[in-house]
């Protein structure tokens, strides 16, 4: 799922980017035939292009801004995976990131204090809240 959402969100935006660059080489386009109309003495018409053009710059660079932040905020960020060992003699907890193999009352290294096998009692993501965000009113 993480894969195929991934690959949806990067073809979406790359059609996205690509029509948002048309629009911004066809504007840039509009402006220099602008220049030309007004050198040629063509003042409304060179109004109109010159308008016409920053509006489409403007609108481009907007939507290429809005798009950017779009793709930034998709990034999914993973939860880290906790692994809670303990000895069945003495007691003593340790707690370490999970490792590849790793499962419920499976016996590892020896312990510290006693050195008799220790066992994975627990395995856990850890969930960190977001800050929500805030509004003025």
């Amino acid at each position: 799922m993480g894969k195929a959402s991934s690959s949806t969100a990067t073809k979406i935006s790359s059609f996205v980017l690509m029509i948002i660059f048309v629009t911004l080489a066809l504007s840039l386009t509009v402006l220099i035939v602008a220049l030309n109309a007004f050198f040629a003495e063509q003042e409304v018409f060179a109004g109109y292009l010159l308008l016409i053009g920053f509006l489409g710059v403007a609108f481009s660079t907007y939507l290429l801004f809005q798009t950017r932040r779009r793709i930034l905020s998709l990034r999914i960020e993973v939860p880290q995976i906790t692994t809670t060992i303990e000895c069945r003699k003495c007691g003593f907890k340790s707690v370490r990131e999970f490792q590849r193999g790793d499962y419920i009352f499976k016996e590892v290294e020896p312990c510290q204090k006693c050195n008799e096998k220790m066992l994975i009692t627990a395995i856990y993501r850890e969930v960190r809240e977001k800050e929500r965000v805030r509004f003025p009113f």
